[in-house]
């Protein structure tokens, strides 16, 4: 059977042409930097048109050395329109509230975004809600931006939405300080609690509760439809082996899932999924082995990981157990597989 290799996810082009924006205010002509990514107008117009993940954060890092600015995502942010997030984003825009724009912002995200190793939620409390961002980490220069454009954006979205400046309550980031604190409180109004569990804005329920004045209710309707269809068909078309390997990615920080554990998450008999994973000619383990051996290949070639991060991440018991298997799959250690990758690009 021929591999089909796992990424680390994708997302729409329309991410970036927010992008092009923060360069053309900088007057600087983002096209040169799109055409060696190879977008140009016509992959731009493509209705589905994705992007990998990787591939957008060294296009994004690109972006920020030519600015000179490593708060770029923030600018990002701020230029976020609703439409560039898809049927998803013109659909919060129709929404009644605040609070119904979040969720289908959140609920509708595999229709703009897909990261396969988890995916952001909406969580509601006494106080208001959690709107979480699921990001690839480790962090560095080449993914700090994402967080920053995509929390940054949603609030951007809702701020549109409700007709005024919204601003969080809390508004916590994963990584350490990038050295532009000052940017995120000017543009959220908040100052942000880095070195956080994870990534997120809270809004209370005041702010949740905020009518859109644009709100139609039947249109509102309409659009849910259409995405909660669209869902469904990706949902339909996807095979048991990607239902899989979607799975997966979560869930191997720290440990070997089992087969039983992936069958409780499809509400299925473990023989039953393993059933189904023979008539599509695979099993549990070389899915295992083969999303371990390309998420590996990805951290490896995208991110400053020290390879026994990477081990847990991928859920090995040891750096070594590692290494004696990137050998085996490549051919070559971990570390001549990423020198040979920086020479490459």
């Amino acid at each position: 059977m021929k591999r089909r290799p796992v990424r680390l996810g994708d997302l729409s082009v329309g991410f970036v042409h927010s992008l092009a924006d923060a360069l053309g205010e900088r007057a600087i002509d983002p096209q040169p930097l799109l055409d060696a990514y190879g977008l140009d107008a016509e992959r731009l117009a493509e209705p589905l048109g994705r992007l990998s993940i990787p591939r957008y954060m060294r296009l994004g890092h690109a972006a920020m050395q030519l600015a000179g600015d490593p708060a770029l995502g923030l600018d990002m942010a701020r230029l976020r329109k609703p439409a560039q997030l898809g049927l998803a984003g013109i659909t919060a825009m129709q929404a009644p509230n605040v609070r119904e724009a979040a969720r289908a912002l959140i609920r509708f995200e595999p229709l703009y975004a897909a990261n396969y190793r988890g995916s952001s939620s909406f969580a509601e409390d006494a106080g208001g809600a959690w709107l979480r961002f699921y990001s690839i980490s480790p962090y560095n220069a080449y993914n700090r931006f994402v967080v920053d454009t995509v929390l940054a954006g949603w609030l951007v979205v809702l701020r549109r939405l409700a007709g005024q400046a919204l601003v969080p309550t809390t508004v916590c980031i994963e990584f350490d300080d990038p050295g532009y604190a000052a940017r995120y409180e000017a543009l959220l109004g908040r100052a942000v609690s880095f070195t956080a569990t994870g990534n997120a804005l809270h809004l209370d329920r005041a702010t949740l509760a905020l009518r859109n004045p644009e709100h139609c209710p039947g249109t509102w309707r309409h659009l849910v439809q259409l995405c909660e269809a669209e869902l469904e068909r990706l949902t339909r078309t996807r095979s048991v082996r990607e239902r899989v390997t979607r799975l997966l990615g979560p869930l191997l920080k720290g440990q070997e899932p089992t087969l039983a554990q992936i069958a409780a998450r499809l509400q299925m008999p473990g023989w039953t999924l393993r059933r189904k994973l023979e008539e599509e000619g695979t099993s549990y383990r070389a899915i295992l082995n083969e999303t371990r051996r390309d998420l590996a290949m990805a951290y490896i070639r995208d991110t400053d990981s020290a390879f026994g991060e990477i081990a847990w991440l991928l859920g090995f018991s040891s750096a070594e157990a590692f290494q004696r298997a990137f050998r085996r799959w490549s051919g070559q250690t971990p570390g001549d597989y990423r020198r040979a990758q920086r020479r490459a690009g």
